[in-house]
């Protein structure tokens, strides 16, 4: 049943705008680009959550967060939810895992009290079998492979990313700058994509094979191996995008203020240019292992029957807005990279194209579905982006808008009662991000509004604004009818009659 390869790959935190075929003044990533010449860029690609483990749930299941309610790294993933790797496994795939999911197990389907799976927030997706599993909270792996090679391992293998003592001219740098522990071909980017090449090669012309290359990077901690520690100058980036005057701009919401205090942001100028400078350095690491794969699997002769997709979960404030990590209502946090390379000819006129149209995570998951020949579960909210690969382009009803949903709940401490005085249930908020405006509705009845065609930059919230009344109106009754069309319709089509017992109707629309 299966009717190809699948190289389905995911980059962790990554920025839609980093990539220099997005323009980016000072970031160079050439393999993403060659991948993007063999393929489709979706240049208007938004993740609909964060952080870790909803927005992963959310592109292996193809559902909103309203959907799968995984809402934060931690919260449990209903087993009876379909995913990618099911679906692959039942048409004919052995679908195998490099790196992570960030799969929570779904607690009502574990008897015993002491299993390991209720005490680890990052396990594996059911359907895959796991290839090399590296997750932020199990290194073991590859540090195993470096002590193989040599290196003196600390007890606590987090010091790996401590910078190398004494290293010459740090004291003349911000802290970021020294570079880690281990060399750069010993990554652990490079040690996954080693593992995946290793394991491909015993497949090289046998049956299609279906590989999730998950990288944990460039997620923090910021730092970059040696060679790539300095690759970019950090006088040489933009300014950042924020309000020169902090406590003014963390003053728009409560939750942005709230943000700061949690994820935190360095005040010094330049030290958050050398952090934003090492992050760009972890990116070029990932680029040039991604190039590495790429040309191995060329050489193989596995590209021209290989639909490859990557993407990010979310991205990365880098000190915009006064913060750091992903959060809120931001773009930064989530627009991010999509590359979709199909490698048959009927994908050859969109070749080097870049698609302006919205797209979302949950498209990933029907995209995949339409590749191997799998009927898209009825409950999915994405589309499959074949039309945008083959031609003609957008449907009449494609989205003119992407819709993020953010969660910040605590059920241990429940921090946000200080913040908002709100229930642990209005601790969200949806936003709904149009071309040329932006709504933000917050659990607590707050809104925001941003008029992009004025304030691209999103510095002044208008929602309070006369003249902008009926606007915000109509985002919030958009918003509201997105949520409609959206509730959960895992039976909905399906009815019991007497004259013709069960009825089954599959509305394409989604």
């Amino acid at each position: 049943m299966a009717t190809g390869n699948v190289l389905y790959i995911t980059v962790d935190q990554w920025r839609g705008d980093c990539l220099s075929a997005a323009g980016h003044p000072v970031v160079q990533t050439p393999a993403l680009d060659a991948l993007a010449a063999r393929g489709v860029r979706f240049a208007n690609h938004w993740s609909v959550t964060a952080p870790c483990g909803p927005s992963r749930a959310s592109l292996h299941t193809g559902r909103y967060l309203m959907g799968h309610r995984s809402v934060n790294n931690g919260t449990p993933l209903d087993e009876r939810f379909d995913n990618v790797a099911r679906i692959a496994r039942r048409h004919g795939y052995d679908p195998t895992l490099f790196g992570y999911t960030d799969t929570t197990v779904d607690p009502r389907t574990v008897t015993d009290p002491d299993d390991p799976r209720l005490f680890d927030y990052e396990g594996v997706l059911p359907g895959f079998t796991e290839g090399t599993v590296l997750t932020w909270g199990n290194m073991g792996p590859w540090v195993e492979w470096l002590a193989e090679l040599g290196y003196d391992v600390p007890d606590d293998w987090e010091e790996l990313f401590e910078p190398i003592p004494g290293y010459p001219d740090a004291d003349r740098h911000p802290d970021a700058w020294a570079p880690t522990r281990f060399a750069a071909e010993h990554t652990e980017t490079a040690f996954v994509t080693g593992r995946f090449l290793e394991w491909h090669e015993g497949r090289v012309g046998a049956e299609p094979w279906f590989a999730h290359l998950s990288y944990v990077r460039p997620h923090p901690p910021y730092r970059a191996p040696e060679g790539y520690h300095d690759r970019y100058d950090p006088a040489a980036g933009p300014a950042f995008v924020r309000n020169p005057d902090r406590d003014a701009e963390l003053a728009m919401h409560p939750l942005h203020l709230g943000g700061f205090h949690v994820t935190g942001c360095p005040e010094d100028e330049r030290e958050l240019r050398q952090l934003r400078a090492a992050y760009w350095g972890n990116m070029a690491e990932v680029d040039d292992q991604l190039g590495r794969l790429v040309d191995e699997l060329d050489r193989r002769g596995e590209l021209d029957a290989t639909l490859i997709v990557l993407t990010a979960d979310h991205g990365d404030q880098m000190g915009d807005h006064w913060l750091v990590e992903k959060l809120g209502w931001w773009d930064e946090s989530y627009a991010i990279p999509l590359i979709v390379v199909d490698p048959r000819p009927e994908a050859d006129a969109t070749r080097g194209s870049a698609v302006d149209a919205f797209t979302e995570s949950v498209d990933v998951l029907p995209t995949l579905c339409t590749w191997i020949d799998a009927e898209v579960p009825v409950e999915v909210d994405g589309r499959a982006l074949q039309p945008f690969l083959h031609g003609p382009g957008a449907p009449d009803d494609w989205r003119t808008e992407a819709h993020i949903q953010w969660d910040f709940r605590d059920p241990v401490d429940h921090l946000p009662e200080d913040l908002l005085g709100v229930t642990m249930e209005q601790c969200a908020l949806d936003v709904l991000r149009a071309a040329d405006h932006k709504y933000v509705h917050v659990g607590d009845g707050s809104c925001l509004y941003f008029d992009l065609r004025t304030d691209p930059q999103q510095l002044v919230d208008r929602s309070g604004d006369p003249s902008y009344l009926a606007a915000v109106a109509d985002a919030r009754s958009r918003l509201l009818s997105w949520r409609m069309r959206h509730d959960d319709r895992t039976l909905t089509g399906h009815r019991v009659t007497e004259e013709r017992g069960l009825v089954v109707r599959r509305d394409p629309r989604r």
